[in-house]
Order: structure tokens, then C-alpha cells, then sequence
């Protein structure tokens, strides 16, 4: 196992002991799961996003935390906080990100999610030209959240 996913499980394992909020401090986990506190950041600042389901707040100093929330919406606010934050083009990370917290919180099904994970593919927009591959994705991505959800 990877460095960082050792350290996504292990902010996911305190997020789950802790009801979706940890308070945690950068260098002590470090030190904990034995890396550098910079892999700390790249974790929390790649897997950890609001496109994953999170918010995140940090404090600097001696007593400087980071704050991690996993964000919990009912369906409906789902729906339109996505619909509206897909904006006019999307890439194919950010969309696979949006579908797995879709899936991870239950919004759709697994079968569901793989299925649109196909319509977002790159392969499916090779024959366009690269301008228009990811505002293409965005109003497929739009309409599959509509009438998915």
C-alpha cells in the first residue's frame, strides 16, 4: 500500500470514530504513520475536497490544527448544489470524484456509478476536438444527475 492511501485510511478511520469531524495535527500524524508532514497535505489536498464531500479548515501556529468535515446533504440538496457547481466544462478527475461521493453516500447505486463513469470516460469524447470534450461532459453530466436523481 501507497504512503498516500495509508494516510487517506487513516484520516478516513479517524472521520469515522469521530462522526464525520477530526481535528488533526499535521506533524503528529506524520510522525504516527512514519512520512513527511508535506504528505499529509497532498493527501487532504487531493482526496479530501469538497468534489469528495468534505470541508476542510486549517489553523496555523503552535496549537494549529486541520479541521477535516465530511459533509452529509439530503437528496435533494445533492442534486442541486452538483447541478450547479458542474459549470460549463468538467474533466474526466472531477467528474469521477463527484460520482464516488455520490456512490459513497449512497445517493446512487454502484451499477449506477459505473455506468456514468463510462459516459465521462475520455474514450468516449476521443473523436471530438479537445475544446469541446469537457463541456460536452459537464451537459452529459448535468442531465444524467437530473433525471438519476
Amino acid at each position: 500500500m501507497r504512503v498516500s492511501d495509508l494516510v487517506s485510511q487513516a484520516i478516513l478511520d479517524l472521520l469515522n470514530r469521530q462522526n464525520g469531524s477530526a481535528e488533526i495535527r499535521r506533524n503528529e500524524l506524520a510522525e504516527t504513520l512514519g512520512c513527511v508532514p508535506s504528505q499529509i497535505n497532498y493527501v487532504i489536498t487531493s482526496r479530501f475536497t469538497p468534489e469528495h464531500g468534505y470541508v476542510v479548515e486549517s489553523r496555523r501556529g503552535g496549537g494549529g490544527y486541520i479541521r477535516i468535515t465530511r459533509v452529509r446533504v439530503d437528496r435533494s440538496t445533492a442534486v442541486m448544489h452538483l447541478v450547479n457547481s458542474v459549470g460549463d466544462a468538467m474533466d474526466y478527475p472531477t467528474a469521477r470524484a463527484i460520482i464516488g461521493n455520490l456512490k459513497e453516500q449512497q445517493f446512487i447505486a454502484p451499477q449506477t456509478a459505473a455506468v456514468i463513469l463510462a459516459a465521462m470516460s475520455d474514450r468516449c469524447y476521443a473523436g471530438l476536438p479537445a475544446s469541446a470534450r469537457d463541456g460536452l461532459r459537464a451537459a452529459l453530466l448535468k442531465q444524467m444527475l437530473l433525471h438519476t436523481l
